[in-house]
């Protein structure tokens, strides 16, 4: 779906959709929940330390009712694959299920192992216009979608903090994907025209408002389709478990970025395996620039945020190893545009998208010699959205 289709002709095709599936739309109410971009700090979600994302106007639309008997009933506009299943309140469990509907009955098998009980099924039709593996938190968004539609449906008491919880419990226990809570609290606690200054560590947070005059923020996608499940995502996490508890052994902490990286070059020796002394690296070093970046962009320093973005895609790719060909064709390329103010790949790597921040004069420049660059590299054409800062999820009238 295109990303700057109006909301209003996305309620009235999912409207119909609904209609043409279910029967009639009485009853029915609208949500939105949205995707979402970091700026700075990845990996360092699962590692106690900063992030800094914010949400995004685009993500995910449901409609959605109660019915009066034991089922569930998806059907998406989206994708590919199969795109109607059913299936019982009675029969959640994760085994023998696949799929894109791994992420709403998650949410629902979780909600139910919390003692939130849904005493009748639903029947949801939904839509998105993030685009597909493009690394903009898709699932999250649907996941925080799907916990606000139970609450909302069954007036249960849920904050947007417990939802994004709920979110990440069930990805990473129902859909086995080790994931921070980065995604699930960028979409679930997502403010206008503001990015979320969050510690992983103990969930503390604030709003930092990005009121880029003069300036777009450009999320450029490399058209490489990635499934973290599928990828060395939870090879990374298993070796930052591994270096934190051979570090532990000489330092009490309980988090890696727990440590200052003066500390860490202290420490590091007892990190005995070369390659995971490296991913703790990263994961300590990126914390450090999160702080210094939120400090930058305080002091109204845009300069500085834009280099500790170039400074975190690097060490993304040579210390964490989770860039790809594609992602570094389009960040380097970027460096070289005067008007780029920083530029480097977002979320967990192996494809999907850079994000950049772009003098508005340069837009165009930036569009044209990074995609001729990267078309001729690469292969394939890469896709440009100049994207702007959202809110939370909602329910649309």
């Amino acid at each position: 779906m295109d990303i700057d289709k109006p909301e209003q002709e996305i309620l009235e095709e999912l409207k119909e959709a609904f209609a043409a599936q279910y029967g009639d739309t009485q009853g029915a109410r609208c949500f939105f929940a949205p995707g979402r971009v970091n700026l700075i700090g990845e990996h360092t979600d699962y590692n106690g330390g900063h992030v800094f994302p914010c949400a995004l106007t685009i993500g995910t639309y449901a409609m959605a009712r109660r019915r009066g008997d034991r089922e569930i009933r998806f059907h998406s506009l989206n994708g590919s694959e199969e795109r109607y299943i059913t299936c019982s309140l009675d029969d959640l469990e994760p085994e023998g299920k696949s799929g894109w509907t791994m992420y709403p009955l998650g949410v629902v098998w979780t909600f139910q192992g919390q003692g939130m009980i849904l005493p009748e099924g639903f029947e949801m039709e939904i839509c998105g216009n993030i685009p597909a593996g493009s690394g903009l938190s898709s699932s999250a968004s649907l996941e925080v979608l799907t916990g606000f539609v139970l609450k909302s449906l069954y007036g249960f008491d849920v904050d947007g903090v417990t939802l994004a919880k709920i979110g990440q419990y069930s990805e990473n226990n129902y859909n086995g994907m080790q994931c921070g809570i980065m995604d699930q609290f960028a979409s679930a606690m997502g403010l206008k025209d503001h990015a979320i200054f969050l510690n992983t560590a103990d969930l503390s947070y604030t709003y930092a408002p990005v009121l880029l005059e003069g300036k777009k923020l450009v999320v450029t996608n490399t058209n490489k389709k990635h499934r973290l499940t599928d990828s060395a995502y939870n090879d990374r996490r298993s070796s930052c478990e591994q270096a934190l508890k051979e570090l532990q052994a000489a330092a009490p902490i309980e988090n890696l970025c727990d440590l200052t990286p003066e500390q860490f070059t202290v420490l590091e020796s007892n990190i005995r395996d070369e390659d995971r002394r490296r991913k703790a690296k990263h994961a300590i070093y990126e914390n450090y620039r999160t702080l210094q970046a939120v400090e930058a962009l305080q002091n109204g320093d845009l300069a500085t945020f834009g280099q500790l973005m170039n400074e975190s895609h690097i060490s993304l790719r040579d210390d964490y190893e989770v860039s790809c060909e594609e992602l570094d064709v389009l960040a380097e390329e970027a460096w070289k545009i005067p008007g780029v103010i920083g530029a480097r790949m977002t979320g967990g790597g192996f494809g999907g998208c850079t994000v950049a921040i772009v003098d508005d004069d340069a837009v165009e420049t930036y569009r044209k010699q990074v995609g001729e660059v990267y078309l001729k590299r690469i292969g394939y054409e890469a896709s440009f959205y100049v994207v702007s800062i959202g809110g939370g999820p909602r329910e649309l009238k």
